[in-house]
């Protein structure tokens, strides 16, 4: 074998060997960088969940809320038709008593204070309104 020859495989096998060497580096240094992308990758992750359970206590909260709400709505409304009833028996009651009031009035001549029922037409603000309930379960999913 020449000089030059023995020259060049002992510089081409000392090349080798630092381009080992900077291999072996470089997989380090990609294995570090994925095991670190992995780490950020799951701590994203975690994160996520962490914020998805909080989401969805906070939903079941707001869906328990609207729950009640129609609850007390409902009871709200059973008690309104109650005492629109009643105030329409009532009404008619009285619209009798003072008919039977005219009657003696007009009978005994003697002037009576009868006093006016108003007339729901006049004041359509004050009017039995139907009600119209509000759905919880269009809130939940």
């Amino acid at each position: 074998m020449s000089k030059r020859a023995a020259i060049s495989l002992s510089s081409g096998s000392e090349g080798g060997g630092l381009d080992d060497e900077r291999k072996k580096k470089r997989m380090l240094s990609n294995r570090e960088s994925a095991r670190r992308s992995r780490m950020r990758k799951q701590q994203h992750l975690d994160e996520l969940i962490n914020q998805a359970a909080q989401l969805q206590k906070e939903n079941d909260e707001i869906v328990r809320r609207v729950n009640h709400t129609t609850e007390v709505f409902s009871k709200v409304d059973s008690e309104n038709n109650i005492l629109r009833a009643q105030m329409a028996e009532l009404t008619d009651r009285l619209q009798s008593l003072n008919s039977v009031l005219r009657v003696i009035e007009e009978i005994s001549g003697f002037p009576m204070d009868i006093p006016e029922i108003p007339d729901p037409l006049l004041k359509p603000w004050q009017l039995p309104c139907p009600s119209q309930p509000i759905m919880a379960n269009m809130f939940q999913c």
